[in-house]
């Protein structure tokens, strides 16, 4: 055989017409660029001022932020690995190929400490920068405040979601430090709520609709520029309540109550969702959260007073002995 493979059979057409591969070289362009077109035509709706989110949408709470610096920041590191790896696959590529240095089999290396040593403690650096970050931003978003202005129980069930407004409001007589539908939330907690806090509640079905908009499942409504707290609790089985802008979502645990606060900073009315594959109607778990000013807030959970939404709804599980065993063990 020829050194450069010109003793090798040829592929032939119909009627033994040799077949030449340049067609095939000149297509490759118009197939490039009729995949760039694809790629682009499906992100239409988005301009340059949304590139920096990287596909993460506009945040409307204090708290996300954090999320999304976070996130790009993650975008960046890969990125400027990927260059690195690509680039040195390229030049060993360029470099070493067998018809720049006409060597058949190049000199073979068993091993190289230094490139061996290099290749173990750089990914441990990138791990541990990503942990690091990661820890300190986790930390502040998980961060309670000592008394929050309000408080809002999620209730998840199959297949829709509840929210208990821990609020003193008119026309509501009651205590949510001893309620029993509101056993669920631990003592450590239960201290923070208001005192003779009687409450209102909304709930829903698959089936409800969110009057303003159409959208499917119940409306939770917030106040903008103040603190809530969310105590997520659940009647059946994991769900996640996650409501897309605030860019951050938590699972919502029979027996393990979880919690966390944000603060608004827009008014409108966003989509919510169950983030956690819970059943058959999982896909049906919808919700909408309205931001409204702090007087509307007030004049809402009056409305839901004299509808006789008063006091709270069964809040779900609560805490099973080994998650109360366990948060003593980390305070």
């Amino acid at each position: 055989m020829s050194p450069n493979g010109s003793d090798l059979p040829r592929s032939h057409g119909a009627g033994g017409t040799p077949v030449s591969r340049r067609p095939m070289r000149r297509k490759l362009p118009q197939v490039l660029t009729a995949g760039l077109i694809l790629v682009t035509a499906t992100g239409c709706e988005y301009t340059w001022e949304d590139f920096p989110r990287l596909g993460m949408p506009t945040p409307v709470t204090e708290e996300a932020p954090i999320i999304l610096s976070l996130w790009q920041g993650s975008w960046a590191a890969a990125l400027v690995t990927g260059v690195l790896v690509w680039g040195l696959i390229l030049w060993s590529v360029f470099f070493h190929r067998r018809s720049r240095t006409k060597i058949e089999v190049p000199p073979q290396t068993r091993y190289n400490l230094p490139i061996e040593a290099l290749y173990t403690v750089v990914p441990l650096i990138i791990v541990s920068v990503f942990f690091y970050f990661t820890a300190r931003d986790e930390s502040k978003l998980l961060s309670l405040s000592d008394k929050p202005k309000h408080t809002v129980n999620v209730v998840g069930f199959q297949w829709s979601w509840a929210f208990n407004y821990i609020e003193n409001v008119p026309g509501s007589t009651g205590d949510a430090k001893t309620d029993k539908n509101l056993k669920a939330i631990p003592d450590k907690w239960r201290d923070d709520l208001p005192a003779n806090a009687g409450g209102v509640w909304e709930a829903g079905i698959p089936g409800t609709r969110n009057p303003e908009t159409g959208n499917p499942g119940p409306t939770l409504v917030l106040p903008k520029g103040e603190k809530v707290r969310f105590i997520l609790t659940s009647r059946d089985v994991i769900h996640s309540f996650w409501v897309v802008p605030f860019l951050f979502k938590q699972d919502v645990i029979p027996g393990h109550t979880n919690a966390f606060e944000v603060t608004a900073t827009q008014e409108g009315t966003f989509l919510g969702k169950c983030a956690e594959l819970c059943g058959v109607d999982h896909s049906r778990m919808l919700f909408n959260v309205k931001v409204v000013s702090p007087a509307e807030y007030q004049d809402y959970l009056k409305t839901l007073a004299d509808k006789g939404q008063t006091g709270y709804v069964p809040a779900g599980i609560a805490q099973t002995t080994p998650a109360i065993n366990a948060e003593k063990k980390q305070l």
